[in-house]
């Protein structure tokens, strides 16, 4: 079959199927990016969680959270007020767990170019621990992510370890998270709006154009400014606090399976 049309074949799949999420419905946050990803014939999306606060109650093994196998005390896209958490805590038996979960976003991708459009849109908003995956099927995968995440043990066998004052602490924090993560969302939403445009430009314009340009517009190479950098879409402000984010430059991550995908 042709890649594009196995492709196509993949997104109505995919498309079709009910959301098996916990919700239901894809978040509030992140409805308008989704239906641009789908309303791409290049892209689909095959899940999403635009930012969560949550409480888990583990078992009474230790502190590692699995989250299939925990109850879940509380969740929320919002911000979270003390005593929802002091509410749910008193329904914990086990290893209680707060967490802020931040956004995280996996879209397939006609090719493999498609994905690198998305995968710079992505590290230019803040979410640079994105990455790319290539199936042995030819499936590419990319997936969203960030690293700006909270997770804090609360109680151990059911008892409260920490004051409601450290709570209220942990949850200014957690808030501040969310919030950071709503900007980071609508700066990729807007970033990938921008690229989309810049690509249909190029690929309107005709090639010879484009290598007379390149002939005859060499110039000495220039510091880049974040303002005017070509598929780009990071302002000198975001800029500087992104290269604050993370140490180290996430570059591009391009794993391939070694089995079927």
């Amino acid at each position: 079959m042709d890649r594009s049309a196995e492709f196509r074949r993949w997104k109505a799949q995919c498309l079709s199927k009910a959301d098996l999420s916990r919700k239901g419905s894809v978040d509030e946050d992140v409805v308008e990016l989704v239906q641009l990803l789908n309303g791409r014939e290049e892209f689909f999306t095959t899940s999403s969680c635009a930012g969560r606060v949550i409480l888990l109650d583990g078992g009474i093994n230790g502190f590692k959270v699995q989250k299939q196998n925990c109850c879940w005390l509380l969740v929320t896209h919002k911000p979270c007020v003390k005593d929802d958490v002091i509410v749910a805590l008193k329904k914990a038996n086990g290893d209680a767990t707060l967490k802020f979960e931040p956004f995280v976003l996996h879209v397939q991708c006609r090719q493999l170019q498609d994905a690198q459009i998305l995968h710079s849109v992505a590290i230019d908003s803040g979410f640079r621990n994105s990455g790319i995956t290539v199936g042995k099927r030819g499936k590419t995968m990319l997936a969203v992510r960030s690293t700006h995440g909270l997770e804090v043990p609360l109680s151990h066998k059911g008892k409260l370890m920490v004051t409601e004052e450290y709570i209220d602490f942990l949850l200014e924090i957690a808030n501040q998270k969310m919030e950071e993560n709503k900007k980071r969302i609508e700066r990729f939403y807007n970033c990938l709006q921008h690229a989309l445009e810049n690509e249909a430009v190029t690929n309107s314009y005709p090639r010879e154009k484009i290598k007379e340009q390149k002939k005859s517009s060499y110039s000495p190479k220039k510091k880049r400014n974040p303002e005017t950098a070509h598929g780009r879409c990071v302002t000198e402000e975001n800029d500087k606090e992104l290269e604050n984010d993370d140490d180290d430059d996430p570059g591009v991550s391009v794993i391939i399976f070694p089995e079927d995908y």
